[in-house]
């Protein structure tokens, strides 16, 4: 069996700009391994990659691998192979990329080694002492809290995460110590192929009815990753997790559940929430939490299990817990134009989008906001046609609702489902719900819609959140021509 090489052989990233491709590429570039790759849309990631010493194509064709081909006829002008094992590349693909793009094609006609992007991961989650956090909801911001605890806490981790993190300027970070701390991914079952020495589940539900066919074949994958955990944490308010797992330490918001971690009296107190935290029975302090949402209080007691597990004393975790500003796209603040404050979060699921909804609801009752006001672009056909009747209850928390049409996300619409669907399903449940499918016009449509006071938030994990430059743009052009 192939296995991924750290000793000086090349990567190359097909779609290297991609949020997991790109942490990846970004750790190997810092350990001074050489790093290529493609990707057809420049950005700041690219460019971040570029400054760490990685090189970028920005195409993805097959002529980009004439790179190694030049390297391997000069210094071998046999055939290349076997002799000159640092100029051959490793491949390195998501499941993103298939069997028609040219740059994968090439890379199999030369018979150079190609690896997914897990079995990188993978390889470093085994190069460290690990904590790899997975579930289907709550991975990136629990990820990336655990890291700035440990960071905070002087144990210097590496850090791979499925967002990016102003503290540490990215989706990843190279450290010198002996943790490192990885987002899990279940989507397309390569969360198998991890052995960390601590697991993490945060909860499990169907959301990728494109890789998986029923909730019990998520279990299976969730089921292989926790035997292969030395030690593994997770969250008994998940009711497929009491019922199919035993962690080596639980954690809980109701302490009837007799969790190894709780908490009581959760109050919400000038935007920040706050609760006491217990160990086995024994209170520990006072939590306070930036970022809103009750679920969000359950990512952070996860925090405390595994910084506690680690021999962190609770004041120290509880400081770092208190600072942590969150994730980009989990709720992001993105800016505030005309009395209306635009937020960005990935919300695609209807159990994501109830807990980002109730937490905008919190903030409308302590008269934050006057409104909340929900704009959502479902993502994939196949979820939206999976999910249609739950999307239908997911909006109850809202004022408003306004839906776009499906980001496809590459999928063949085989369901022939639409985000009218969604209106419709939506309108059911909810007095106020408009349907307008183009992002293009969306911005000029929503002006007739937004007041001084709402809170818009724009969910999804697609390509939605473009257009909020461009609101707060029109917005302080229209200010500005008034002033």
């Amino acid at each position: 069996m192939k296995t991924v090489d750290f000793n000086g052989q090349p990567f190359h990233f097909i779609g290297i700009g991609g949020i997991g491709m790109s942490a990846l590429a970004y750790i190997l570039a810092k350990r001074h391994l050489p790093v290529s790759g493609s990707d057809s849309r420049p950005s700041h990631i690219t460019q971040r990659l570029q400054a760490a010493g990685a090189h970028v194509f920005n195409r993805q064709e097959a002529k980009n691998l004439e790179l190694f081909r030049s390297r391997l006829s000069v210094l071998d002008p046999g055939n290349g192979h076997g002799k000159n094992h640092d100029c051959i590349p490793q491949v390195i693909c998501s499941t993103a990329i298939n069997d028609r793009n040219p740059e994968y094609q090439a890379a199999r006609e030369l018979g150079y080694p190609i690896f997914h992007r897990s079995d990188v991961l993978a390889a470093l989650i085994a190069d460290y002492d690990s904590i790899a956090v997975a579930g289907t909801h709550g991975k990136t911001t629990t990820s990336s809290l655990i890291s700035y605890v440990l960071l905070e806490a002087g144990l210097d981790p590496t850090i791979i995460v499925g967002g990016e993190v102003d503290a540490w300027e990215g989706n990843a970070r190279l450290g010198q110590g002996r943790y490192l701390v990885a987002e899990a991914d279940e989507s397309d079952g390569s969360l198998t192929k991890h052995s960390p020495k601590i697991g993490v589940i945060t909860n499990i539900e169907l959301d990728h009815p494109d890789h998986y066919q029923s909730l019990s074949e998520v279990v299976d994958t969730f089921r292989v990753f926790a035997d292969q955990c030395e030690v593994l944490v997770a969250c008994l308010d998940c009711e497929t997790i009491r019922e199919h797992f035993q962690p080596t330490i639980s954690y809980s918001l109701d302490p009837a559940k007799s969790a190894d971690y709780t908490v009581k009296d959760i109050i919400y107190e000038r935007g920040m929430m706050k609760a006491e935290v217990w160990e086995k029975g024994q209170y520990l302090g006072v939590m306070e939490v930036k970022i809103p949402g009750q679920h969000n209080i359950s990512n952070a007691l996860a925090v405390v299990a595994i910084g506690r597990y680690l021999g962190l004393e609770f004041e120290t975790i509880a400081d770092a817990i208190a600072t942590f500003e969150g994730a980009k796209r989990r709720f992001e603040f993105k800016g505030e134009a005309n009395g209306i404050t635009f937020i960005d979060d990935y919300a695609h699921h209807p159990s994501e989008l109830r807990a980002t909804l109730s937490a905008a609801k919190l903030k409308v009752q302590q008269k934050q906001y006057k409104r909340s006001i929900a704009i959502f672009q479902p993502h994939r056909y196949s979820r939206t046609a999976t999910f249609l009747e739950e999307f239908g209850t997911a909006f109850g928390d809202a004022d408003i609702v306004v839906l776009t049409d499906i980001y496809s996300a590459g999928e063949v619409n085989v369901h022939r489902v639409s985000g009218q669907q969604v209106a419709i399903e939506v309108g059911q449940h909810h007095p106020k719900v408009h349907y307008h499918p183009e992002l293009s016009s969306l911005g000029e449509f929503l002006q007739d819609i937004l007041q001084p006071g709402d809170l818009a938030m724009f969910l999804g994990a697609g390509n939605l959140n473009g257009i909020i430059p461009e609101m707060l743009s029109l917005y302080s052009l229209t200010t500005s021509r008034i002033a």
